[in-house]
């Protein structure tokens, strides 16, 4: 499968979990918005909860319930405190993992910050079609994953493969 010539925006939602941030100081939130409108797609939803398994998985499945949503990017709650419970609530929801996606994450992680990406467990996967990324809850992890990983491969224009260009064929 080769690259399109052109952009195709996506529908894509923010969610960002966190048991201390609001939205007055939600950097994470606010970088992965802004980032994804410049990319050339569409802001369709954004929240903000507290690292609470269910009500993460509640607001999840509704988006991926809803065929107009791309894909969700969520930030937070993917380290190792007995409150980090992202992985726990959204793994079960996806149809297919994409180990690749958390390898690379840390592998560029790593060269920022150390061993101390080993405590991340950022992952993706594909969920109803959608596409769903988990990435830490700091900023800078967000631009990482963001400039790095996800908007290149949200770009149909990527070769020599993307994930957009996936989209007819997900349902199959």
């Amino acid at each position: 499968m080769t690259a399109t010539a052109n952009f195709i925006p996506l529908s894509l939602c923010v969610l960002t979990v966190s048991d201390s941030r609001g939205p007055e100081n939600d950097s994470s939130g606010d970088y992965l918005a802004t980032a994804l409108k410049e990319a050339g797609h569409n802001l369709a939803a954004r929240a903000l909860l507290p690292d609470d398994r269910y009500r993460l998985r509640a607001q999840v499945s509704a988006w991926i319930a809803d065929p107009a949503i791309d894909g969700v990017i969520v930030t937070g709650g993917t380290g190792f405190t007995g409150r980090d419970s992202t992985p726990e609530a959204l793994l079960p929801l996806l149809d297919k993992t994409m180990p690749g996606f958390g390898e690379m994450f840390r592998q560029l992680s790593y060269q920022e910050i150390g061993t101390s990406t080993m405590q991340s467990r950022a992952f993706a996967g594909l969920a109803n079609a959608t596409f769903v990324f988990c990435l830490p809850g700091s900023t800078g992890a967000c631009r990482t994953a963001w400039e790095k990983l996800i908007c290149a491969q949200l770009d149909a224009r990527t070769k020599p493969c993307n994930l957009v260009n996936l989209r007819p064929r997900l349902r199959e």
